[in-house]
């Protein structure tokens, strides 16, 4: 059964505490989503470990119920 937006987004929140989250589903087909998440706690961290983070906080849903999805990360800026 494919994740709906809020289902991400709750994820996301939930594992990444005081995080603005954007979720956007791409085709309408509830299988493609961008996401755009600014997190206080990605200061300092290379893209790639602000990525996993976001990541392990779909707890392997990746590539089952969650097929695609879009990922931009950033700290907030001053």
């Amino acid at each position: 059964m494919p994740m709906s937006a809020s289902d991400i987004e709750s994820m996301i929140r939930e594992a990444l505490p005081g995080a603005q989250v954007d979720i956007e589903d791409l085709r309408g087909d509830g299988d493609h989503y961008a996401a755009h998440v600014v997190y206080d706690g990605f200061k300092g961290l290379p893209r790639v470990k602000q990525h996993q983070m976001v990541y392990n906080a779909l707890q392997g849903r990746m590539g089952g119920e969650l097929h695609a999805l879009a990922l931009q990360t950033s700290a907030p800026k001053d």
